[in-house]
């Protein structure tokens, strides 16, 4: 177990990047050395690349490059060509990290997320394992599937996804892009419902919901997961491989907060699921889902002992 309390929120990052990759043009903040050991980290929903700003000085201070980009549908990263569909199918997260490694010419890094940032390093673990040196995932296993997602829960646990069946109707579409920024901070508070943040922080973040396809992504997203939205044939086969709830064999940590309100399973469901070197970790002293965010130190502390697992 460890605790995370968070130090004094900073202002910000310097100037943005800017990249094409793949179907996007990218923003992401590169930190640190060029030459060193290079890190990915991934955000969440409705999150931004803040929920990683103490973060990233304690990785460069120890040596590393930092990569933090935002994902399709938020911030200045947007859609090379308006006829690509605005997909947020777990697959095409996925090849986004993988097509803009591929731009940065970095061949191998550690990768580390929560939330949607979480599920798409699971996925580069599971299926580029060559390009991931280590993982560090927040709530663990987080692969799914249409299929999957097909068996009912149990009610208490199918009222904690409340919003994916919101954003099902076309009730839930509106209400979303009418209220976009009320909607994330009642996310905010409820799946971290201890953590203290100021408006400051959250109007901070919630500048990247301006991206002018976020409501469709994020609508996307959970309508795909139900199977009421279709993806893209060309991710076919990368999602028949996830519906097979693949191994992870790279060096991985998991971590939890032990204030998490937000959907999450239960570190024993999917210990089997790591094959490598692994460790779990209980982060404590009031911690939600927004775990880099409200525990910088020990977020930034795993990353740094997953890389020297591998």
């Amino acid at each position: 177990m460890a605790s995370g309390a968070s130090p004094t929120a900073r202002s910000g990052f310097g100037p943005l990047r800017q990249i094409e990759a793949g179907d996007l043009n990218v923003a992401y903040v590169d930190a640190g050395p060029a030459d060193g050991p290079p890190v990915i980290l991934l955000h969440g929903w409705p999150y931004d690349i803040h929920s990683f700003v103490d973060v990233v000085p304690l990785l460069t201070a120890a040596g590393h490059r930092v990569i933090v980009p935002y994902l399709r549908g938020y911030g200045p990263t947007v859609f090379r060509s308006a006829e690509t569909p605005r997909n947020g199918q777990q697959a095409a997260l996925a090849a986004d990290v993988i097509a803009l490694m591929d731009a940065l010419r970095i061949p191998q890094a550690v990768v580390a997320g929560f939330d949607w940032g979480a599920r798409t390093a699971n996925i580069v673990a599971a299926l580029w394992p060559e390009r991931c040196r280590a993982l560090v995932s927040v709530s663990g296993y987080l692969i799914g599937g249409q299929a999957a997602n097909r068996t009912p829960l149990p009610p208490r646990a199918e009222q904690t996804w409340w919003y994916q069946y919101y954003f099902a109707t076309e009730r839930g579409r509106r209400g979303y892009a009418q209220n976009v920024d009320a909607f994330a901070r009642l996310i905010w508070e409820t799946a971290s419902p201890r953590w203290q943040f100021d408006d400051a922080t959250f109007a901070r973040s919630a500048q990247a919901f301006r991206n002018p396809d976020h409501i469709a992504i994020v609508i996307h997203n959970y309508r795909w997961r139900l199977g009421l939205a279709e993806g893209e044939a060309r991710y076919d086969a990368i999602e028949q491989r996830l519906a097979a709830m693949p191994d992870i064999i790279v060096p991985s940590i998991t971590l939890e907060g032990d204030a998490n309100d937000a959907p999450h399973p239960e570190p024993a469901a999917y210990r089997a699921k790591f094959r490598g070197p692994y460790l779990h970790r209980l982060i404590e002293g009031g911690i939600g889902h927004n775990l880099p965010q409200e525990a910088p130190r020990a977020f930034s502390d795993a990353v740094l002992l997953a890389g020297r697992l591998a």
